[in-house]
């Protein structure tokens, strides 16, 4: 990765720790759980997205090397918070999906926000069990 990018993706990171606590706590802020792949313990970031019938997608800004992302792939047994309700899941990260297009169907802010910050665009799409 090139060295602006790294330190990018330092800062954002960095900052988004922080905002992430207050988030998580959030009542109608939609979160992502996944299994820690090293703890195996529960662990949930705040995210964007959009629910679509029975699949919620996102975009995640740094593609692998979101932790997110790196849980996901240990373990693709997901949990999605949606306007306070907890959904079960299965998440697939789609490498060969068009992310900057998949952004313009997402709500706007959180498209914007991750445009700005994002360096590696990833679609995430989570197929829901009800």
């Amino acid at each position: 990765m090139p060295r602006h990018s790294e330190r990018k993706y330092r800062a954002v990171t960095a900052v988004q720790r922080h905002l992430n606590r207050v988030m998580r706590r959030l009542p109608t802020h939609t979160l992502l759980e996944t299994t820690g792949r090293t703890s195996g313990l529960p662990r949930r970031t705040p995210i964007g997205g959009r629910r679509v019938g029975d699949s919620f997608w996102l975009v995640s800004e740094f593609g692998e090397r979101s932790q997110y992302v790196r849980n996901i792939k240990a373990n693709p047994r997901v949990r999605v918070r949606i306007r306070g309700r907890w959904h079960d899941g299965t998440a697939h990260l789609l490498p060969d999906d068009d992310a900057v297009a998949r952004l313009r169907s997402l709500p706007r802010m959180n498209s914007a926000a991750v445009r700005v910050v994002g360096a590696e665009l990833l679609t995430v799409r989570v197929d829901l069990e009800e």
